[in-house]
């Protein structure tokens, strides 16, 4: 359970630096966008996803096991923070965020990391694909600048509040967001080491400035950005609240050590390196136990911005290091700028992010493979958009171990995790 960087650091060079330097200057780019986007998409306040990126982005790189895994918040917890502050609030999240962090510790000592092999992959495609149709159908409303009563967690009245406010619709938002979608894609596709995420929403809200567009941004909606950090706290605790919030707890902590193991797993063969699953683990409960003692959301190690980091150059756990030091530079000295960022272009990186997530490109994959994974795969991923995301993962590792268990003799699945 030691983490890395303690073995990358003996040895370590002026030029391992630079180019950890570049690579955690370029991921920050990437990750404030989307740190932003996702805590709006949440619900919570704009600054608790950086606050979330720099505090947990700093501890999953300072303890954890992976050479080069980038930590922050993730889309796939957007729906269990979204309907976990709809019934519970804020500060519930922060509890039950607290409460996943101790869990995942007490599974990082108990040495749980390797347990990951025992995660069905269809459950894995079936709820990450759910999570993205809930994330896309979330962000309609601010792509088309809809003006809406506070939006419902559940699919369906989410469906027909969206339905009834139509006519509120705003085409120059519409716009802004398209753009915004088609100039990600275009730099992502030509320029995929260059931070496009950041000079696509910078150039769009820029337009939206000098137009006088009727556009939403961030401080119209939310007011201005907080400086720095907020003082440590503990929430309130009391032996029933946190029975209430125990379920939630599971939840994130579950999705917190999944998607941090396949991002681990994904950035080892990026790199030909192997990463320490059990220090991995713990790095992410101490990473969620710190996001929720500032006030932060749900971490776990990001995917998509583990490969930026990879293909920007950066080779060791200090490029984690910069990636969290940069972006808490941006919370404190660029807060005006950021509050400037139009929504519906950060509804349109979220709707993009979604897509990716759904990985369309292995749909006829999925469709082709044995009958009890489809299955496993669809009963997943409708129990996430129409059930709830803790009924989904119980039923859906449930059904999938009884199904590993009835053909013992096929070999494990060999992951292949979206891009998250």
């Amino acid at each position: 359970m030691k983490p890395q960087i303690l073995s990358t650091l003996p040895g370590y060079t002026k030029g391992a630096f630079a180019a950890d330097l570049g690579a955690g200057l370029t991921v920050a780019m990437v990750a404030v966008p989307l740190s932003l986007a996702i805590a709006i998409a949440s619900g919570a306040s704009p600054s608790s996803g950086l606050v979330t990126a720099c505090v947990a982005g700093f501890l999953i790189s300072l303890l954890g096991g992976s050479h080069v895994q980038i930590g922050g918040p993730t889309g796939a917890f957007i729906v269990v923070v979204y309907g976990v502050i709809a019934a519970h609030g804020f500060d519930g999240l922060v509890l039950a965020t607290l409460m996943a962090g101790a869990i995942l510790v007490v599974a990082g000592f108990l040495k749980a990391g390797n347990l990951i092999a025992l995660v069905p992959e269809p459950v894995v495609t079936g709820f990450t694909i759910g999570i993205a149709v809930i994330i896309a159908t979330s962000q309609i409303g601010d792509l088309l600048g809809m003006t809406t009563p506070e939006m419902p967690a559940a699919f369906l009245p989410k469906l027909q509040t969206l339905w009834e406010a139509r006519d509120t619709a705003d085409w120059s938002s519409f716009a802004i967001g398209v753009l915004s979608i088609l100039m990600i894609a275009v730099l992502r596709a030509r320029y995929p080491r260059f931070p496009g995420l950041i000079l696509a929403i910078g150039a769009v809200s820029v337009l939206t400035v000098l137009t006088h567009l009727p556009v939403e941004t961030i401080q119209s909606r939310f007011g201005d950005i907080p400086r720095g950090l907020p003082v440590p706290k503990l929430p309130e605790l009391s032996y029933a609240r946190i029975v209430e919030l125990l379920p939630s707890a599971f939840v994130i902590a579950f999705l917190a050590g999944v998607e941090s193991l396949l991002s681990a797993l994904v950035a080892d063969r990026m790199i030909g390196a192997r990463h320490r699953p059990n220090a991995e683990i713990l790095a992410q409960g101490a990473a969620n136990l710190g996001s929720a003692l500032f006030g932060g959301l749900p971490a776990t190690g990001a995917i998509a911005r583990t490969a930026t980091n990879i293909r920007a150059g950066g080779r060791t756990p200090v490029a984690g290091l910069v990636h969290a030091v940069t972006v808490l530079s941006v919370l404190v000295f660029a807060g005006d700028l950021v509050g400037q960022l139009a929504l519906p272009a950060l509804a349109g990186l979220l709707i993009l992010t979604a897509w990716n997530m759904s990985e369309p490109h292995k749909w006829r994959g999925y469709l082709s493979g044995s009958r009890s994974d489809m299955v496993l795969m669809f009963l997943t991923l409708l129990l996430t958009v129409f059930a709830d995301l803790t009924v989904a993962i119980g039923v859906g590792v449930s059904v999938g171990l009884a199904l590993r268990l009835r053909r013992r003799k096929v070999p494990p699945a060999d992951w292949s995790p979206p891009d998250r």
